[in-house]
């Protein structure tokens, strides 16, 4: 056994947290609030009998409530909601929080964010969150913009410290860690991207040592052993309109960084768009837990955008599309996709509606949203036609002409969010 399937196997293990299921070669990490998203991913990993990893980030889900309006205790009740109309065992579903600091109030003052960050950690730990991203990487009011690796790690102690307290309190099982200085944004970057640096194998190594030395000073050696993997980059990524595919011979380097760590993993942010040969590669190289978002909810709007599509031939009285009223709600409240597209107008307004970075998901919890696509469901009655389906869905086509689905329009959103998963499973499962 190599040292890159060593440490796999002890960190996921540490992930699984005595769970009675076989230890694959990686997992995907879906990082969405869509109630549509988390069915596909239920029904998927029910058919292949694997736990689920469920993640949400510090902006969705907070203390305060988060874009989407649910503390953590609320994001669980909704996901094991899901789950219990699925018939899925909760018990398979592994809860973690992504990207969890100071990043929701960085423009306070660093103490008051920090405060609120502490807030936010031991609001995730009660909720029975087992895996917790700690990301202090960026800097709040008055300070630079990125924070040098040793105060990234002090302040990353402190909440790990917030963690473990909380953990104690609540009698809770303690959560594994994830830590990282060399963080992509989340959601993905805002412009179009020629070139990526990727991690340097000592920066890798200086990340673990000065969060060691931080976790100690802290008073918390011992939840150094519960830091299950890094975030590092890979050289992977995408933007508004162009995805940068992995290269594994870029990281050459970085992988052999592995060899110093044991029991640890990397994490890849941003695999949104890969390929099934690239995510292969990326858990071949140790990037055994693998992050996606954006790539799910693009994959139910084109969907959403199909069906709206077809409706527009085949129920002629409609006052306004799917589109027309998407469209109304962004504009009426840009805050989630303003200062991140940019150019002509035109230009903005196709990144609104078709951008690889997916700011349109900001918006789907909206209830104009939600009333606009009830709305468009009850417009078909029965199956669709086929030949529409092959037009305007066509990355469900072959599963629907073989009978493998449903041609409802339900059934065709899950089944467009399933086909942008299968080709993590494909990955992990190898």
């Amino acid at each position: 056994m190599t040292r890159i399937e060593e440490n796999r196997q002890t960190a996921l293990g540490k992930l699984f947290g005595g769970r009675s299921l076989p230890i694959p070669r990686g997992i995907t990490s879906v990082c969405s609030a869509h109630p549509l998203v988390i069915e596909a991913a239920l029904r998927r990993a029910g058919a292949e009998e694997q736990p689920v990893l469920i993640e949400a980030t510090c902006n969705q889900v907070n203390q305060e409530g988060g874009y989407t309006g649910m503390t953590p205790a609320g994001f669980r009740r909704f996901i094991e909601g899901i789950a219990t109309e699925l018939d899925f065992p909760t018990e398979r579903i592994i809860l973690g929080g992504d990207h969890l600091g100071p990043n929701p109030w960085k423009f306070l003052v660093a103490e008051e964010a920090m405060a609120r960050a502490e807030a936010m950690v031991v609001a995730y730990v009660e909720a029975g969150f087992e895996k917790i991203h700690l990301d202090t990487s960026m800097g709040c009011a008055g300070e630079p913009i990125a924070l040098h690796d040793e105060l990234t790690a002090a302040r990353a102690a402190r909440l790990a410290k917030a963690a473990e307290e909380a953990a104690l309190r609540s009698n809770r099982r303690p959560p594994v860690y994830i830590i990282g200085t060399e963080v992509p944004p989340p959601g993905g970057a805002t412009h179009e991207i020629a070139d990526i640096d990727i991690t340097r194998c000592d920066a890798a190594l200086k990340t673990l040592k000065v969060h060691q030395e931080s976790f100690a000073q802290a008073g918390i050696a011992t939840a150094i052993a519960r830091v299950i993997g890094i975030v590092v980059q890979p050289g992977v990524e995408f933007g508004n309109s162009n995805v940068v595919l992995y290269k594994p011979e870029r990281a050459k380097s970085l992988i052999s960084a592995l060899d110093e760590m044991p029991g640890l993993l990397f994490e890849a942010h941003s695999t949104d768009y890969q390929t099934t040969e690239g995510l292969a590669a990326l858990v071949d190289g140790g990037f055994a837990i693998l992050k996606v978002g954006p790539g799910l909810t693009f994959a139910l709007r084109e969907a959403l955008y199909g069906l709206d599509a077809i409706a527009s031939i085949t129920c002629g009285d409609r006052e306004t599309t799917l589109v027309e009223s998407m469209e109304s709600i962004m504009l009426d409240r840009p805050l989630n996709w303003a200062g991140h597209y940019g150019g002509t107008a035109e230009e903005i307004k196709l990144q609104r509606h078709f951008s690889y970075s997916d700011r349109i998901r900001y918006y789907w919890p909206d209830p104009r949203a939600s009333a606009a696509v009830d709305e468009l469901f009850s417009r078909f009655h029965g199956d669709i036609p086929q030949t529409l389906i092959s037009q305007y869905l066509g990355r469900v086509y072959s599963d629907v002409v073989s009978e493998r689905i449903g041609a409802s329009a339900r059934d065709l959103c899950l089944a467009a969010i399933d086909a942008a998963l299968a080709p993590y499973s494909m990955a992990t499962s190898r």
